[in-house]
């Protein structure tokens, strides 16, 4: 008899404990992280990110630095060092860097606040603060949401899965899933620093640009190097190659192909120019998107981009943002047509 009541208090003391010390509710850990937005002054971060589109794997080294309230550097390194890039923001604008041709596009865009960035942090907090609907668990050591995506014309890639260190909320992983809910982005974080402190000109637009080129090869000039011509793995139903055409350019020759069926769109492709390095950044009026493999610039009609030393461009009155980003993405090798 005394052994039953022993256990029956034992119980109810651990009832008790395990009350005062419970796991933190979804709400409180959403008050936790809207607090430490509040708090945050500027972090420091490394990623691995990898798209599943295309051929193949296309895997990125990623740095972030963020200061703030809107100042920006990321670093984007692919095994192939001539396809490494860099994103920077500051009072002047929103840049886009490809050292080994010496090009730089400065964008009139609001990056990153206009969709959801899986390698940013805030971006992440954002995504859970705003979606009422988000899913929860806690496992031993993270706390995992699951959260709608903020893309432009998101429904390819309508649900990401953000994991977060208990300990200080810290980014874990990302996974940006499909319908089938297949992760054709994944972003694997191997440090974050909170609150670090950058030199005062850690984000000067000459300074990065200067960096940038120091640290990766220009490109050699290749006018007798034949053009690889790269066709798109991924087309929308109903539409086929009509038409591949070569005509001459300054550089040598330029691809123009026609596609077309229940919608049509223009592929041109012409190896890279490499500009002298005094170069001045080119506006562009439209937004920078990743591609996986390079960083494109998208406008409502056209997609642009530079890859393996080749320019492309994608046009279309009839694609969607979503759609012209999902056929740039699979143009990464040899297809049959």
């Amino acid at each position: 008899m005394r052994g039953n009541v022993f256990s029956v208090f034992l119980c109810a003391i651990l009832l008790i404990a395990l009350a005062g010390c419970g796991a933190k509710s979804q709400e409180d850990v959403v008050k936790a992280l809207d607090k430490k937005m509040d708090e945050m002054t500027s972090y420091q971060a490394e990623a691995k990110m990898t798209f599943q589109t295309g051929d193949k794997p296309q895997v990125y080294d990623v740095e972030i630095w963020y200061k703030h309230p809107s100042y920006y550097r990321v670093s984007l390194k692919n095994a192939d060092k001539n396809q490494s890039q860099m994103i920077l923001r500051n009072d002047e604008g929103v840049f886009v860097f490809t050292p080994a041709l010496n090009k730089s596009f400065r964008f009139q865009s609001d990056w990153p606040k206009n969709s959801s960035q899986a390698y940013l942090y805030e971006s992440l907090v954002k995504d859970i603060l705003s979606d009422s609907k988000a899913s929860f668990k806690a496992t031993k050591k993270h706390y995992v949401f699951e959260t709608k995506t903020n893309y432009p014309n998101s429904s390819m890639i309508p649900k990401q899965e953000i994991t977060l260190n208990k300990k200080d909320l810290s980014p874990v992983s990302v996974k940006v899933m499909d319908t089938d809910r297949n992760a054709l982005l994944t972003v694997r974080f191997s440090k974050v620093e909170f609150n670090k402190k950058f030199d005062a000109d850690a984000f000067d637009t000459s300074k990065n640009m200067t960096g940038a080129r120091l640290e990766v090869p220009t490109m050699a000039k290749a006018e007798n190097q034949a053009l690889e011509v790269m066709y798109p793995a991924n087309l929308p139903e109903g539409v086929k190659q009509v038409e591949e055409k070569e005509v001459a350019s300054e550089n040598g020759k330029r691809i123009i192909m026609t596609f077309g069926g229940e919608k049509s769109f223009t592929l041109i492709e012409e190896k890279a120019e490499v500009l002298p390095a005094t170069s001045t950044p080119t506006l562009v009026n439209g937004e920078p998107v990743d591609l996986g493999f390079a960083i494109g610039a998208l406008t409502d009609q056209t997609l642009t981009w530079s890859y393996k030393g080749i320019d492309f461009t994608l046009a279309s009155s009839d694609l969607t943002p979503d759609e012209l980003v999902m056929i740039a993405r699979s143009v990464q090798g040899k297809t049959a047509k």
